[in-house]
């Protein structure tokens, strides 16, 4: 089962994955904020007070790296997000398709399909 996390920032909320991994999790579901799901950067207008409140803030791919990187064994650890850039940034780092375990959707995209 996968522990729904994240909150702040990048560096902060790999922490957090760190500690919940230590603590035996052996999958986790990322939790973006507001401006994230919809696409702003953290910066943008849109984004006044709603950035980092109900998930992590992410505007940049060096955000993505901080989140994910920094020690997580992504070949180990079952990951699940709300957003498509999972699979795009492990490529980027020497891990196969079939090493990675876990899911990238979009639900906004899902919801106005239907």
């Amino acid at each position: 089962m996968r522990q729904y996390a994240g909150f702040s920032s990048a560096a902060e909320s790999n922490r957090r994955y760190h500690y919940l991994l230590a603590q035996g999790q052996t999958g986790l579901s990322v939790a973006f904020d507001l401006p994230t799901q919809i696409g702003y950067d953290a910066d943008h207008d849109f984004a006044e007070g709603e950035v980092g409140k109900v998930g992590v803030s992410i505007s940049s791919l060096a955000d993505m790296e901080t989140l994910l990187i920094n020690g997580l064994p992504l070949d180990k650890v079952s990951i699940s997000m709300t957003i498509n850039a999972l699979v795009r940034h492990s490529a980027g780092h020497g891990h196969r398709r079939g090493q990675k375990a876990g899911r990238a959707g979009q639900p906004i995209a899902r919801h106005r399909a239907e």
